[in-house]
């Protein structure tokens, strides 16, 4: 069970009653009881929700978590790192990347996991079809709440050998957090 005021007990219907009497609101694909803040812990737990522990909270779903984000995208997105072979069930409606997870790209709230600020940036710049003024901004709020810079960004990413998308994720990067 998460330490974080998820409510995942109760069925559905119950839920939806309790959020119409003022008890707990929707956050996520979840229920949080109506004095508990949307802090990071309590996204976090709210992303991952149910599922399984070995899914990451990654991309925009991190974003949102690491409140880079205003709202949580309508299709969550995971990681599973890519040595534990793991598919989801076919009626869940999510986006699941396979990639290798490296000691400190996941912070841990309980059994939530979310990739770290640096490594939701990388992320962004490396599966993201698009990347415009709003990948950007948010690249640029994930440094600012990471403490990171583009030279650290860089690096981190020079460590991956052989990484899908280096060089146009290197020019994005750059685009979002050279000095203007």
């Amino acid at each position: 069970m998460t330490p974080f005021p998820v409510l995942h007990e109760l069925a559905e219907v119950e839920l939806q009653a309790a959020v119409l009497d003022g008890e707990c609101y929707r956050l996520a694909d979840a229920y949080v009881p109506i004095g508990v803040a949307p802090s990071t812990p309590v996204r976090a737990a709210a992303a991952v929700g149910t599922r399984s522990p070995r899914l990451v909270a990654a991309l925009a779903s991190a974003a949102w978590v690491w409140h880079a984000l205003p709202a949580p995208p309508s299709r969550p997105e995971f990681l599973v790192d890519i040595r534990a072979r793991w598919r989801p069930p076919a009626a869940q409606r999510m986006h699941i990347t396979e990639s290798v997870l490296r000691p400190g790209d996941v912070v841990r709230y309980g059994a939530a996991g979310v990739t770290s600020p640096l490594r939701t940036a990388l992320d962004l710049a490396r599966f993201r079809e698009a990347f415009g003024d709003e990948e950007r901004a948010i690249v640029r709020a994930l440094a600012e709440i990471g403490g990171f810079g583009l030279a650290e960004a860089v690096s981190a990413m020079e460590r991956g050998r052989h990484l899908h998308g280096k060089v146009e994720a290197r020019r994005r990067l750059r685009a979002a957090l050279s000095p203007s």
